[in-house]
């Protein structure tokens, strides 16, 4: 063979192989979304995911263009921003930087990257952000309603009250290039356009304290708008939480006396833009129509009674009359961010039993959060109604027990107040226009349920005519776990189940008693709901929430949006501590998984006044009483967790202040802290009555999780101690079983974390899928009147990916990793988990002598790998020794692994042990 052919033959496949290695640009977003519709941000954040084949990559350098037109985008020029060769490895969070941007206007923006070799990717497929209102001028549109007036009188909120429907014929002369609505309907809306829905949302907008700010949602109805002069625009309402009805919660709490509310209203622009360039803006105003709907009652407690009889075409003249305008609410239109709700799994029924005279029980197999969907045909006037609940009698009757609004129970003999039912349970009811089969589920309301109690149905209900919509929050899915333990595989799916039940626009405590965001179990579950779901989003809007629910004293509330419960709080409307911390937790987790500073400095201001607050209602510098240790069994150690969410809001003041570069403040915080933890020590923990010594495990697990123990080997043997005397079994609540897993792991005694996961019998997870449990309880005994679907437990699902997959994060946003498995009594687990960098994946297995190990760390990232092994045990790398792998550098030994320095790629790691010297 010729010298010149081999060389060819070489060459080419060299440049094959650099082909491969080269660098490409994917998962473009713009503010966590996808090609977002609309968003009012004038200065929004870019981020990008990198991809090669080839290992150890970074990116060294970036450049974006944007452009408000294809043409130019197509062309490669940024007539709105072109930023040229930036050297940084930054790829997420880049703030726009060009000129400024407009209100409703389509942006195009690609990106490319250069490696550290400075070779430079292909630019990126072209992605898009759309904006909507950037200010409050640029709004033309009015709120109208229908003129009915409010009702005076508790009781009368309970009467029929048909729904408003609302129109608007556009005339459209010119050919369109695109058309937009801007809309907000509260309570809630659904938009039609020429008669067919818009879009797959339901339940929008989302909840919000509505004095302070309203959400609106951009649809694109360029597809819906036919090709004709006439076309029409309409809009169905419901109550939601805006015009929600007087019911005393708890015999108590009336949201209506601690929120804005109204009757349903309405305020939307439809931007129609030509193909010659023009643009056309329809708002509403009094030239709108409206009518009386369908929905003759709904309520997001008590259900919907939908009458079909009185359905209308909205292209029909009859009863139509012109809006009036309203005043409409006093928060801020702010553009709705976090995803909306959808219908994302249908349930079908396993069975269906007579219970009764007209009584038909459906058993859905799963117990779930959203509405039934039924298949009907009988006589016009006929009405079915639909009760649900969680549970069903010995004799197969629906139990209603655990899901009425508010505990409100005629046997309880707990008044909902004036006109209130006696018994606050879930029910639907469809009255029947009698034309055919007709299809039909509840628009404005939803429920918690496994069972379906049918009355009133022509005839006998089949499997076939009724399913399950499960409703939550589209969260996007960036998690996944198993492993050879069966018992935690069922774990993990029923913990989707229950945490996609508790997303509504708000993480709630449960879809059906109360609905409501407690910042307790938000607190708890935070973390295990990140590893599973993109949560960015809908965690900016939590902590919103919190902040506008603020006290004119500095002090947040227990639930956000509030609505009137303040449970041991420290006077007015506070919240304890355990449940104020979930504002600023949950910026910390935003810090921690997605390297969001922004909120951090935006909210700096609400944190200082919450602060103030706090110190000034201690006493003697600590805190003697809080809920405290939710759901825990037995003793409490009440004031030392109060003390201790109290030094822990002090810490991230000191932190987030260090972020935001603000030292003086920083230095402060700290010194508070350590003021905090010293009097921490010498009343609870040194002190003659001190409660650790008590063997209470909550105790033990705040003062190691929070690293405020003199004597943490003592403390930790304790604990042991403490596990041992209940036979591995917990007497813990919310937070210190979130505490636990994070304990054991850094403290490397997974085997304990497992043994306490693994058991079958109360008090544990394993005991609620052995009796029945399709998601999680309440409380760790079988409920009788609490809930059978409440997140706060699901904390175990986080130490399924830190500690059993062994993702963890070494620096914000996962910018450098830690990759520990600690396998305990596995045979095998894989996973991943979608950090904002991109893929990270743990797949191992192990036999007697061996340990096979696959990862993938991300582009632009780093990771320390920890793999079990000791120094006498050979370790490969895709087959070969571990030493001749050029790319991985040793660090040290450590309690049973060998731990080295790695960069982006795949690794297939291989663990030879000789048995008979271990």
């Amino acid at each position: 063979m010729k010298p010149i052919f081999l060389f060819l033959i070489f060459a080419s496949c060299f440049c094959r192989a650099s082909e491969q290695e080269r660098l490409s640009v994917d998962h473009l977003s713009c503010e966590y979304m996808v090609n977002p519709l609309g968003i009012d941000i004038p200065m929004p954040r870019l981020s990008w995911n990198i991809s090669s084949a080839g290992r150890n990559e970074w990116q060294a350098a970036y450049e974006i263009i944007i452009s408000d037109n294809l043409r130019d985008i197509g062309r490669m020029n940024g007539n709105m921003w072109q930023t040229g060769k930036v050297q940084s490895n930054q790829n997420i969070h880049v703030v726009y930087g060009g000129i400024k941007l407009h209100p409703f206007t389509k942006y195009f923006w690609r990106v490319r990257v250069y490696d550290k070799k400075n070779a430079v990717s292909d630019w990126s497929v072209s992605a898009t952000f759309e904006t909507a209102a950037l200010d409050k001028a640029d709004w033309q549109a009015k709120w109208i309603g229908d003129g009915s007036k409010q009702f005076e009188k508790d009781e009368d909120f309970y009467q029929k009250d048909p729904m408003p429907l609302f129109r608007r014929k556009l005339l459209i002369a010119k050919k369109i290039a695109s058309a937009r609505i801007y809309l907000s309907g509260l309570g809630y809306s659904e938009l039609y356009v020429n008669g067919k829905k818009v879009g797959s949302s339901i339940l929008d907008p989302g909840f919000t304290s509505y004095s302070k700010q309203v959400l609106y949602v951009t649809y694109d109805i360029t597809q819906h708008l036919a090709n004709q002069p006439m076309n029409t625009i309409g809009i169905m309402l419901g109550n939601g939480w805006y015009n929600a009805l007087p019911l005393r919660l708890f015999g108590r709490f009336n949201i209506r006396n601690v929120q804005q509310t109204g009757r349903p209203c309405l305020i939307a622009q439809v931007l129609l833009i030509y193909t010659d360039g023009s643009r056309q803006t329809i708002a509403t105003d009094d030239q709108w129509e409206a009518a009386p709907g369908p929905v003759i009652r709904n309520n997001v407690y008590l259900g919907e009674q939908y009458d079909a009889r009185r359905e209308k075409s909205f292209d029909t003249s009859v009863e139509w009359k012109k809006a009036s305008l309203a005043s409409g609410p006093d928060g801020l239109l702010t553009a709705q961010m976090q995803p909306p709700v959808r219908v994302t799994r249908i349930v079908k029924p396993i069975s269906i039993i007579e219970a009764g005279k007209d009584t038909f029980v459906v058993d859905m197999g799963q117990n779930f959060a959203g509405v039934a969907k039924i298949k009907v045909q009988g006589k016009s006037g006929t009405t079915v109604s639909l009760r649900y609940g969680e549970l069903v009698y010995p004799n197969g009757s629906l139990n209603w027990i655990t899901t009425t609004a508010g505990h409100i129970k005629e046997i309880w003999k707990m008044n909902g107040g004036p006109g209130a039912p006696k018994t606050a349970w879930q029910k639907d009811d469809y009255t029947l226009k009698g034309q055919g089969v007709e299809v039909w589920n509840p628009r404005f309301t939803f429920h918690g349920f496994r069972y379906v109690e049918i009355t009133g149905w022509p005839g006998r209900p089949a499997l076939a005519d009724i399913e399950g919509l499960r409703m939550n929050s589209d969260v996007d899915l960036q998690g996944n776990f198993s492993c050879s333990n069966e018992m935690f595989n069922r774990l993990h799916e029923k913990i989707q189940w229950t945490f996609l039940s508790n997303i509504f626009s708000i993480q709630s405590d449960c879809p059906a008693r109360e609905k409501m965001g407690y910042g307790a179990d938000i607190v708890a579950t935070a973390g295990a709901y990140i590893h599973n779901y993109n949560m960015a989003n809908f965690y900016k809007k939590t902590i919103l929430d919190f902040a506008n629910e603020q006290q004119p004293d500095g002090a947040l509330t227990e639930i956000a949006p509030y609505t009137g419960i303040a449970d041991r709080g420290y006077g007015g409307e506070s919240g304890p501590l355990g449940w104020q911390l979930a504002f600023a937790y949950l910026q910390k987790q935003l810090y921690n998984y997605y390297d969001d500073t922004r909120i951090i400095a935006s909210q700096y201001p609400v944190l200082q006044k919450q602060l103030e607050f706090l110190q000034a209602k201690a006493v003697n510098g600590l805190y003697t009483w809080d809920i405290g240790d939710h759901e825990a069994l037995g003793l409490r150690a009440e004031g030392l967790t109060a003390s201790s969410f109290y030094f822990h809001h002090a810490k991230l003041a000191s932190e987030f202040a260090g972020i935001l570069d603000k030292q003086e403040d920083s230095v402060t915080y700290a010194r508070l802290a350590n003021t905090i933890k010293d009097s921490i020590v010498s009343k609870y923990l040194t002190s003659p009555a001190s409660q650790v010594n008590n063997f209470i495990q909550a105790a033990l697990i705040f003062t190691l999780w929070y690293n405020i123990s003199p004597e943490p080997k003592q403390t930790l043997d304790m604990l042991m101690k403490a596990f041992e005397t209940k036979n591995w079994h917990l007497t813990t609540g919310i937070f210190s079983t979130m505490m636990m897993f994070d304990v054991l792991r850094e403290h490397n005694l997974n085997d304990i974390a497992y043994k306490i996961a693994n058991q079958r019998d109360f008090p544990g997870w394993g005991y609620m899928l052995d009796n029945g449990g399709t998601t999680l309880w309440e409380s760790w005994a079988k409920p009788t009147s609490s809930s059978m679907n409440h997140p706060m437990f699901g904390s175990v699902d986080e130490w399924f990916y830190k500690s059993l997959l062994g993702i963890n994060a070494a620096a914000p946003g996962f910018k450098k990793i830690v990759l520990k498995p600690q396998p305990a009594e596995l045979e095998w687990a894989k996973g991943s988990y979608q950090s904002i960098y991109g893929l990270i994946s743990s797949d191992w297995k192990k036999t007697t002598n061996s340990f096979q190990w696959k990862i993938e760390i991300p582009a632009n990232t780093s990771a320390e790998v920890w793999i079990p092994s000791n120094e006498k045990d050979q370790i490969r790398e895709s087959g070969k020794p571990i030493s001749a792998a050029g790319d991985i550098t040793f660090i040290r030994y450590d309690n049973g692994y060998a731990v080295f320095n790695t960069g982006s790629g795949t690794y297939a790691y291989e663990v030879n042990s000789d048995v008979q010297k271990r």
